[in-house]
């Protein structure tokens, strides 16, 4: 019986990338996520918010069936932009949280296996990369920010069965979407840069929380001492909630110009990119 040997073939394809090149990055980093120890119950929990401010707006069109949870109230229960900011606000420390579970790793765990190599050693440019990592936090963080915050408007219509309220607040939707475009903008550059930092995830996700946390005790220090308003710009929740007021057209919660914490915000992200464009670094391909 004669033994046929079957080698190497030549291969006479063209090598092309594909439309999405980043898309199995993002689909993987959001798998990975999701097996995470207590992610799970995690992710849910922060859909409460979004419930608790759901049946405000129900009870704000139901007023008189009501009467007897609000009975004493000094100021009457409404719903306005001002309240949507409340929203927004009061999931910031759930993002960061969540940052730990999805952001912590991103890069962290390629520097620590040396898996650059392998993803620039094929069709992949570097703008692919970075697009595929954010894309997992744009994923996580516009299910509690922006979807919820457009289900409430759209809600707030359908309980209160006119157009009246987008006939006060035209450019409302507006702010919802910017809001949640600005704070995931701002914690995807967070995250990276910090994952950028160390091999090791579980220092990443100290720093994460950490950094949040210090920032915003440290401005409380240098506030208490010296009781000068500018020094909220030091705070990153406190950044976030002045750019909060401007897009939804509220007082500033600080005697500072919001533009300041705009400044801030966007000068860290631009190190932020500065940093992590020097920091991940592939090979070049030859064709």
């Amino acid at each position: 019986m004669s033994i046929k040997e079957q080698g190497y073939t030549h291969w006479d394809g063209e090598l092309a990338p594909g439309r999405f090149p980043w898309k199995p990055i993002t689909r993987y980093g959001i798998k990975l996520t999701f097996k995470r120890k207590f992610f799970k119950p995690f992710f849910f929990m922060t859909l409460l918010p979004a419930v608790v401010f759901l049946a405000g707006i129900f009870i704000s069109e139901r007023i008189q069936d009501f009467e007897f949870m609000i009975k004493g109230s000094s100021t009457p229960f409404t719903v306005n932009p001002g309240y949507f900011y409340t929203y927004f606000t009061s999931v910031l420390f759930m993002i960061v949280l969540i940052l730990v579970f999805a952001g912590s790793g991103l890069i962290s765990d390629d520097l620590k296996h040396n898996a650059l190599q392998l993803y620039f050693s094929r069709p992949l440019k570097k703008k692919d990369f970075f697009t595929g990592k954010v894309a997992v936090i744009v994923f996580f963080l516009f299910i509690i920010t922006l979807v919820p915050g457009l289900i409430l408007f759209i809600m707030k219509l359908v309980f209160s069965g006119s157009f009246q309220f987008v006939r006060s607040f035209p450019w409302l939707p507006l702010s919802i979407i910017g809001f949640s475009v600005f704070i995931t903008g701002f914690f995807a550059c967070y995250a990276l840069f910090l994952s950028a930092l160390s091999k090791n995830r579980r220092y990443v996700s100290i720093m994460i929380f950490g950094l949040y946390i210090f920032s915003d005790i440290l401005f409380g220090i240098f506030y208490g001492i010296f009781r000068k308003p500018y020094f909220c710009l030091l705070s990153i929740k406190a950044n976030l909630q002045q750019v909060g007021k401007l897009i939804f057209s509220q007082k500033p919660l600080y005697d500072v110009s919001p533009w300041y914490s705009i400044l801030v915000l966007c000068l860290f992200c631009f190190l932020a990119v500065l940093f992590l464009s020097h920091k991940v670094r592939g090979v070049e391909i030859v064709k």
